[in-house]
């Protein structure tokens, strides 16, 4: 066996020994290759050309990878997300697509809060003015405002979106929801009421993201959705930074539609910071895609990915954690 762990490399500053490890005591013997991705494709594809099994979370296999790699049985994501592989490319090949069903829901919903908060209580500009500027004035930035009794609008009603939902409840945040596929009856559970995107735009004050990345919800953050806010909102990106129009949140932030930002995802998963104008503003708190992370979630992020490799391959389909294109397979 052939298992090729790779990413970009601010992405594989983990102990990558540890998921060596566990894929060698499900193959002895088995071959493992731990490869930092700098834009090098050919070498990529030399590479995967025997590999049985790829683990990565942001490095997409388009065509032309999966090309290149005729015995590939499974690609696995240290992620809950597998929007980086071409779906339809993988099916038609008999590839399993296994992201992690569930590993870090709490962290995000708390970073979620964590951001909402920060904004809302001008933590940004208050910590240069004490740090850069050594000053002591808490009338020196935005005027801030109240969150007990504004209104949330979350994007994606999944198990994060719930979570969330429940921490802002219990500071007085009244919850609405935009989720097409969400089966009414989960949504009242939740206490959320389901409104349309419009309905989003025209009465949150808070609007937090959650939705997984798909090909109906790319961009679906334009500058149609920014320039029809109303209440001038703090807005949250803690699900798949494609979902949002980069240059419309840009433009939404210079015309002051929107009061702040907390962004843990941007439109590249591999952004040149130097270039990047979401950055240096006051308003604005970026996070590295760092909403999962704690030191148990990292290791639950190992252990189940890893493990998800060496059941797949054995052909154990039902301890693996999650196959989300099952149905299209012959296994």
């Amino acid at each position: 066996m052939k298992v090729v762990i790779t990413d970009y490399p601010d992405t594989m500053g983990r102990n990558l020994a540890y998921e060596e490890a566990i894929l060698k005591r499900g193959f002895p013997g088995c071959e493992t290759i731990c490869y930092l991705y700098r834009g090098d494709k050919e070498e990529m594809k030399r590479l995967v050309s025997d590999a049985d099994a790829v683990l990565t979370a942001f490095l997409y296999f388009d065509k032309e990878l999966l090309d290149s790699a005729p015995g590939m049985k499974c690609i696995c994501f240290n992620a809950t997300g597998y929007n980086a592989v071409d779906y339809e490319e993988a099916c038609r090949r008999n590839i399993g697509i296994v992201p992690i069903g569930e590993y870090c829901t709490g962290e995000v919903a708390d970073h979620t809060m964590a951001l909402v908060l920060a904004l809302a209580r001008g933590l940004k500009h208050y910590g240069h003015d004490i740090d850069d500027l050594k000053r002591w004035q808490y009338y020196s930035g935005q005027k801030l405002r109240r969150i007990s009794g504004m209104t949330m609008g979350i994007l994606g009603l999944g198990k994060i979106g719930r979570a969330v939902a429940e921490r802002a409840k219990s500071f007085g945040i009244h919850v609405i929801a935009y989720d097409p596929y969400l089966p009414a009856e989960i949504a009242k559970k939740t206490g959320a009421e389901l409104v349309s995107l419009p309905e989003i735009a025209e009465r949150c004050h808070i609007i937090t993201n959650h939705m997984i990345l798909s090909e109906e919800n790319r961009g679906l953050l334009d500058e149609k959705f920014f320039g029809s806010l109303k209440q001038c909102p703090i807005f949250v990106n803690t699900g798949r930074g494609e979902v949002v129009n980069h240059s419309a949140l840009v433009k939404a932030l210079d015309e002051g539609r929107v009061f702040g930002a907390g962004l843990d995802v941007l439109a590249q998963e591999n952004p040149d910071l130097a270039q990047e104008k979401l950055a240096g503003r006051e308003n604005v708190i970026i996070t590295p895609h760092a909403a999962f992370y704690t030191v148990e979630t990292l290791k639950a992020l190992q252990d189940i990915s890893c493990e998800n490799v060496v059941h797949y391959l054995r052909g154990e389909y039902d301890l693996v954690n999650r196959i989300v294109n099952r149905d299209r397979l012959v296994l």
